[in-house]
């Protein structure tokens, strides 16, 4: 059976927190500028939470966002 994931688990906020990571760093490299939801402000606030808990994490949590940006870049390369 799945589970349905929301904003106040923690491993839900770390995945989405590298996603969301990702797809800034995707964009800037595609000169794309991000629109911001509604649903942004409860992800930050699990963000923040996830973050005050372990000061270093955003530094995991940008290696992994470009890391995937990375492979996606590679996938597009001829």
């Amino acid at each position: 059976m799945t589970s349905v994931k929301n904003y106040d688990d923690e491993g839900y906020a770390k995945e989405e927190l590298v996603a969301e990571l990702g797809a800034c760093f995707l964009s800037a490299d595609l000169g794309v500028e991000p629109q911001p939801e509604e649903h942004h402000a409860a992800y930050i606030q699990s963000w923040l939470h996830v973050l005050k808990d372990d000061k270093r994490f955003i530094f995991q949590v940008a290696s992994h966002a470009q890391k995937s940006v990375e492979y996606i870049q590679r996938l597009q390369s001829p």
